[in-house]
């Protein structure tokens, strides 16, 4: 692999998540594969949940990139195997939090959460507090719900196991 392809590699791999700047599509775990073969781009990504309105976008930054350098380019979008918070990387979930987002507080192994029939215990992001409550199912995107923190009071996205 040349120098420039890498630095492309790297680009692709650096795309923020639109609806969520602080983390990449990498560390989201939506960019499942990137090669570069006979001068043309080739991509895999996958849908946090089918419709996803950030895909579109993802996909054109993708294109800009590859207009960029010059590259033919095929974007393949996979919806099998389904993405999983589990591939949200450690860092970012980091991220998410110092951004205001709480993470996912477990993985989807506990089928109980993901059907709503166990507690979630849900830290605040901003003062680390487990006293919190859903305010809503829905938050700022599909993939987030609302909660307040009942000891600072600030409301926060926290981010759904899926």
């Amino acid at each position: 692999m040349t120098t420039q392809e890498q630095n492309i590699i790297d680009e692709i791999k650096a795309i923020p998540d639109p609806e969520i700047p602080v983390i990449t599509i990498e560390e989201l775990g939506i960019l499942k594969n990137i090669s570069i073969q006979n001068n043309c781009l080739l991509v895999t990504i996958t849908p946090t949940y089918t419709g996803c309105p950030a895909m579109q976008h993802i996909e054109n930054d993708i294109k800009k990139i590859a207009k960029k350098n010059a590259l033919a380019y095929t974007i393949n979008t996979v919806l099998s195997p389904a993405w999983t918070t589990d591939w949200i990387t450690e860092p970012a979930k980091e991220k998410l939090r110092a951004y205001g987002i709480a993470p996912p507080e477990t993985t989807t192994v506990n089928k109980a959460i993901l059907l709503g029939k166990a507690k979630r215990d849900v830290k605040c992001p901003q003062c680390g507090s487990a006293d919190t409550e859903m305010i809503n199912q829905f938050g700022s995107t599909a993939c987030k719900a609302l909660y307040k923190c009942k000891e600072c009071l600030e409301p926060f996205d926290y981010f759904k196991c899926l």
